[in-house]
Formats: C-alpha cells, sequence, structure tokens
C-alpha cells in the first residue's frame, strides 16, 4: 500500500486552475522529485498534502486511510512533515528551542522524551554546535538546516521539501544533500521540489514533472529528463 496517494486532486482560484485531477503514489520509504517551471502548481500541490489548502474535489489519503478533511495539524500529528522554500523559524528562540517547539506540538513526543529527541536530531543535521544560538541570526545553510530538522523533529513518515537546495553554493548543496540521503536511508519517504536538478537526481528514483497544475509526466530521472515534451516545456528547449 502506497504511504500516500492522491486522486484526482482538483483546486481553482477563480479562474485560475492550480491543480488539474493530480494522481499519484508515494511508496513507502521512496524518494519522488517533483519539477516543473515556475507557476506549475508546485507549491500548491504541497498545501493541498499538507492541508494549508482544501481541494475542490479528489482525495489525499495516508496509509490508505482519507485525510482531505483533517487539518494541518492533525495531518503533521499522522506523520507528514514539511519544510518551506523560504525558512520560517521562530527567529526569537535558539535552534534547540525551535526542535522542542516541534516536537511537542507537532509530533506529540512526551516531555521527558523530547529534549534527547531533539539532540538526536541536531547531531544528524550537523545543528549540534549551534543549539544554543538564536534562529534569527543563522545563515542561509544553517536556516535551511534548521528547516529540515524542525520536519524531522515531528517524527514524519513522510516528509516534503520545497526546494531546500536553493540559493545555497555547491558546497553547501553538497553538505545538504548527504543529510538528505541519510534520512533516506533511514526509511523516511521523500517527496521534493527542487530547482537544482542534480541534487534530485542524487536522491531520489523517479520525477514528477508538474505544467499547469498538471502532471505531465512521472517516471525515471533519465527518461523524464529526455522526453521532447519535458525539455520543451521544463527547458525551454524545442523538440
Amino acid at each position: 500500500m502506497a504511504i500516500l496517494s492522491l486522486r484526482d486532486v482538483s483546486k481553482r482560484f477563480g479562474s485560475l486552475t492550480v491543480a488539474e485531477a493530480v494522481s499519484f503514489d508515494l511508496a513507502p520509504g521512496e524518494a519522488l522529485g517533483i519539477i516543473g517551471p515556475n507557476g506549475a502548481g508546485k507549491s500548491t500541490l504541497f498545501n493541498l498534502i499538507t492541508g494549508n489548502l482544501r481541494p475542490d474535489r479528489g482525495a489525499i489519503c495516508l496509509d490508505g486511510r482519507d485525510i482531505t478533511a483533517e487539518t494541518p495539524m492533525q495531518r503533521c500529528a499522522s506523520g507528514i512533515g514539511r519544510s518551506f522554500q523560504i525558512p520560517q523559524p521562530f527567529d526569537h528562540l535558539s535552534v534547540y528551542e525551535n526542535l522542542l517547539v516541534a516536537a511537542r506540538f507537532g509530533g506529540g513526543v512526551d516531555a521527558a522524551q523530547a529534549p534527547g529527541h531533539c539532540m538526536d536530531i541536531l547531531r544528524r543535521t550537523g545543528l549540534a554546535p549551534l543549539a544554543d544560538r538564536k534562529a534569527g541570526g543563522l545563515p542561509l545553510l544553517n536556516r535551511k538546516r534548521l528547516e529540515l530538522a524542525r520536519a524531522l523533529a515531528t517524527k514524519p513518515r513522510v516528509i516534503l521539501l520545497d526546494e531546500i537546495a536553493g540559493g545555497l553554493t555547491e558546497a553547501e548543496c553538497g553538505e545538504l544533500i548527504a543529510t538528505i540521503r541519510d534520512i533516506h536511508a533511514e526509511g523516511t519517504a521523500i517527496l521534493w521540489i527542487e530547482h537544482v536538478l542534480h541534487a534530485l537526481t542524487a536522491v531520489v528514483t523517479r520525477l514528477m514533472v508538474l505544467n499547469f497544475g498538471r502532471v505531465l509526466m512521472i517516471g525515471a530521472p533519465d527518461q523524464v529528463m529526455a522526453a521532447p515534451e519535458v525539455r520543451e516545456i521544463y527547458l525551454g528547449i524545442e523538440a
């Protein structure tokens, strides 16, 4: 059974269609990348999955259970974690405190277990030396790491990454890829929106292409990127 399934999920804002009959399955432990031009509906799709938006029609299921009517808080508690394209930490809190909030209120982690849980994630994401640093003063790479760490603190079975490699240098991107690979190796399913293609293809086993809210193609990364329609729409190369 797929851990996450979307069936004919659609959303419109007036005359603008931002998701049109989107259907796909994410297998347990799978890493699926999502690409597409700006305005293709990628972040909207994440908002639909996390419950920040409600679809006009269609169903979203987690482990075969329909969660379409659930709130973002309920979906987080059920095992859906997310990072945002623009990091959104609590700037006035320390790095450790940011994780503690996520663990206690997002993941429902017991108060006695939360400190050890958070410190383990800080070590895994390379943030342990910065545990007492205020989040608002972090450089971009560490803010991205904190986004990832906060999502992990909720104990997700599916983690949604929204352009987490964007804006990083090549070296910084390599560090982040290594961390995401480790998370994937531990069995967490990943749904990853990214424009940095080499970052995606270093981790994911399938790519999904969105265009004007529709699924254009899903398949192995090399097959998808070689498809004439993808090269024309996504890369601007005419077939």
